[in-house]
């Protein structure tokens, strides 16, 4: 069975084939950092106005690729939640055009469910259960997944994300957008006790995650050392940088290492966007090891934001019998 997918939450179209939900037939992703990055962030509207233009062509793209016709294919999956409103509806609304036009089924699938499903692509024998940690630009959430599409919410982020969270650091230190790579880098370079930031925890729900203290500490640390007159340097840059990363990895470490306490055996499977930071892949791989689980995370390509990993999870959802009709609309925040 062939499953296409379309992919436009943030500032990637994408669109993809895969077969049976683990085999990746074609993938194709249309960027918009460039634009973006003159902004130093993603604009909604511009975003929006990105995926009109590219989503034809992109969608096209991933059908040559894949050498068939939008007629030979089982369903048509798209994103549809969470994300950024105008960004979803110009996915939703070409998928339900094609849907209709074609007479194939439209299957809904959920961004962070999507996450979790790269892993499917990559690892064939990875199945529920496993804990799974989805960690990105909008997101940040410790998940239960009990089966292909029934998950148990155990933590998520209150506030700021950390994926979020790394881009503001990563502009106070001067770094181009996006910072996520850069960060990564100069926190290699640096001392990670050079500097004591903040390890933020909510009150009564231990699993859940704050970061927006652990941002506004690192921009307050930045600009109090500016107005005395400090050069930000490149060892201030690399020790600021690899002081906030050890904050994120022990404030994300400190939960995941809960949940497999709690849940004994189960396999860590980690995705998402910052999934592809190399500091939080270790450390995640030396807790999976610590508790003697298996680890899985996506190679790098399927980190970030991409149409694969919606044609995978929207072949179980099929499986398991979801269907949209035509009314499908678009969410900008929604349950796992």
């Amino acid at each position: 069975m062939l499953f296409l997918g379309i992919e436009s939450s943030c500032d990637e179209t994408a669109a993809a084939v895969v077969e049976d939900g683990r085999k990746i037939v074609s993938s194709v992703v249309a960027s918009q950092v460039d634009i973006h990055a003159l902004y130093g962030g993603v604009v909604p509207e511009i975003a929006s106005r990105a995926h009109c233009e590219a989503v034809c062509t992109v969608v096209k793209n991933a059908l040559d690729g894949a050498n068939i016709t939008a007629g030979d294919l089982t369903a048509i999956c798209v994103t549809n939640r969470p994300g950024l409103i105008g960004a979803l509806l110009t996915g939703v609304s070409y998928a339900k055009g094609l849907a209709y036009s074609t007479g194939k089924p439209l299957v809904p699938v959920h961004h962070i469910r999507g996450h979790i499903a790269a892993n499917y692509v990559t690892f064939e024998q990875l199945k529920p259960p496993f804990i799974a940690l989805v960690i990105s630009g909008g997101h940040t959430s410790l998940l239960l997944c009990k089966d292909y599409t029934e998950y148990e919410t155990l933590g998520v982020t209150r506030d700021d994300a950390a994926g979020e969270a790394f881009d503001k650091a990563a502009r106070v230190l001067g770094l181009p957008y996006p910072g996520g790579a850069a960060m990564d880098k100069l926190a290699s370079l640096g001392d990670k006790k050079a500097i004591k930031f903040s390890r933020c925890s909510v009150e009564g729900s231990e699993y859940d995650f704050s970061f927006s203290g652990l941002k506004t500490n690192v921009i307050n640390y930045a600009h109090t050392a500016q107005q005395k007159g400090a050069e930000l340097d490149d060892k201030f840059k690399s020790d600021l940088a690899a002081s906030f990363t050890a904050a994120v990895v022990d404030t994300i470490s400190k939960r995941l290492d809960l949940a497999c306490e709690r849940y004994p055996g189960l396999p860590v499977v980690l995705a998402g966007g910052v999934a592809a930071n190399s500091h939080i892949r270790a450390a995640v791989a030396d807790l999976a090891a610590k508790h003697g689980v298996e680890f899985f995370v996506p190679p790098l390509k399927l980190c970030g934001d991409n149409a694969v990993m919606i044609a995978s999870q929207g072949y179980f959802e099929y499986q398991k019998g979801v269907r949209a009709d035509l009314d499908l609309n678009a969410q900008a925040s929604a349950n796992v």
